[in-house]
């Protein structure tokens, strides 16, 4: 049974760092691509970045985000810095190849 499991976002201020994880379970995701995506409150959901044979990072969080992953853990993270308030939403984790699957979502804000 495939799973995705983010860890808990919080409240970050401005200017500030977070890391999220996501444990997998059910595949090795070493064999797939897996993304992190984010819908901020009113819009739909965007690619943050992705990891697979290319590594790619949407434009509003180029040289800030990075994305990584430890086959070892079966994990996936995201390494956010210099988070803005915009940088505010729902953060997903998802299997972005073969058969795709979405975490839970985890809930990142922004904010002084």
């Amino acid at each position: 049974q495939v799973q995705l499991v983010e860890s808990e976002g919080g409240l970050v201020q401005p200017g500030g760092s977070l890391r999220l994880s996501c444990a997998a379970s059910g595949f090795s995701l070493s064999a797939y691509v897996m993304a992190w995506y984010r819908q901020a409150p009113g819009k739909g959901r965007e690619l943050v970045a992705s990891t697979g044979v290319i590594t790619e990072y949407g434009d509003s969080v180029k040289g800030r985000f990075t994305i990584s992953r430890d086959n070892a853990r079966n994990t996936l993270y995201l390494q956010m810095n210099s988070l803005k308030p915009e940088d505010t939403g729902v953060y997903f984790c998802k299997k972005d190849s073969g058969s795709m699957f979405w975490g839970q979502g985890t809930q990142v804000t922004v904010s002084s």
